[in-house]
């Protein structure tokens, strides 16, 4: 009885004094789409930064003034000068920012230019060796829905994250929460969170093509939609923040105004945008662009309706700024207009829009 008591203690101490490691069983090759997935975290990692920001404050109390953490996020190497592009968000509010970059290099940022209606911005930062390579730029407005997707940013503070996905769609909007609408944005899968802000979207070469800038989520995690600035946007926007820093908003010259349009085409069953006034000096008054006429009498002449913008309808004021979002200053636009019946066509020369008074 004994003897059968003590089998499981000696077969357990058998055990122990030949417990080895068990061997590794070969992997062999990695798959083609994980090497090439590899080459391109490898080749892109060192052009992605991490940006930390900060806020100064005054003590009530005893009127000191002092720097607290206001966030982090993402950005990435524009140019052999040292540009950072990110999100306007990332830096909004902040009085200072820092760059790191992969290898561990830490850097006072400059803010160089931003578009808040765009939620892009421009950082400088002054490396003086070894400069990291700028990211490679791609095309988006030929991007099509299921190809691969690839976020590096710094999600959560966990830095030089990549996460993998799909394009799920294109062409989405949203509203900030200054009220600002961002156009055409691209929508992927790849797990974009807190932190990836500014940071990245790259296609299965490596080229950017997009810059991920927010996701809808009820708790504020990745919940599988990711929203990305198409790079043909930035591509338009950041050098104008360079040159100039801001974004010169193209114009038609003209004046409109949304509520009256949708009334006026309530009551006069027009379909297009009605010119309230051309602005003096600008293409649209020299092109002969009508604005409303009104009489003493208190009656009036509509004047001209737009329809179209390069072939595009135009149905509302907002038609009108989605597609001059497509532009820039300085390019020539065919606009279709309607005149007492009949439909003609002027060329206009986009302008800086005016500042609202």
């Amino acid at each position: 009885m004994i003897f059968w008591q003590s089998l499981p203690l000696i077969e357990n101490f058998i055990i122990a004094q030949q417990a080895q490691p068990r061997p590794i069983t070969p992997r062999g090759s990695l798959a083609e789409d994980e090497k090439t997935t590899i080459e391109l975290f490898e080749r892109t990692k060192d052009s992605v930064v991490y940006i930390a920001t900060s806020k100064a404050v005054i003590d009530p109390w005893t009127r000191n003034i002092y720097t607290i953490p206001r966030g982090t996020g993402s950005g990435f190497v524009w140019d052999e000068f040292g540009h950072i592009v990110t999100n306007y968000h990332v830096i909004e509010g902040a009085s200072e920012a820092r760059v790191q970059l992969s290898d561990g290099r830490d850097y006072r940022a400059v803010l160089i230019g931003a578009s808040p209606s765009h939620d892009l911005a421009v950082l400088r930062i002054n490396v003086p060796i070894k400069r990291p390579h700028p990211v490679m730029i791609g095309t988006s407005h030929d991007l099509k829905v299921g190809q691969k997707a690839f976020a590096i940013g710094n999600p959560f503070g966990l830095d030089w994250t990549l996460t993998t996905g799909i394009i799920s769609a294109l062409d989405r909007s949203m509203t900030e929460e200054n009220g600002a609408v961002i156009r055409h944005l691209i929508q992927t899968d790849a797990a974009i969170n807190p932190g990836n802000s500014g940071g990245p979207l790259l296609d299965s070469a490596g080229r950017l093509i997009g810059v991920n800038t927010a996701i809808y989520s009820p708790s504020g995690a990745y919940a599988g939609i990711g929203f990305a600035i198409p790079v043909d946007t930035v591509n338009r926007i950041v050098p104008q923040l360079i040159a100039y820093g801001q974004y010169l908003e193209p114009s038609l010259g003209i004046e409109t105004d949304e509520r009256i349009n949708h009334l006026a085409q309530t009551q006069l069953g027009f379909d297009g945008v009605m010119v309230l006034r051309t602005v003096p000096g600008s293409f649209a008054e020299k092109a002969g662009i009508r604005g409303i006429t009104v009489y003493p009498d208190g009656s009036f002449d509509l004047g001209d309706i737009i329809l179209s913008i390069n072939g595009q309808p135009v149905h509302s004021v907002k038609d009108i700024t989605d597609i001059l979002d497509n532009y820039k200053v300085g390019d020539r636009v065919t606009v279709e207009i309607a005149r007492h019946g009949k439909v003609i066509k002027k060329e206009l020369i986009l302008e800086p829009a005016r500042s609202k008074k």
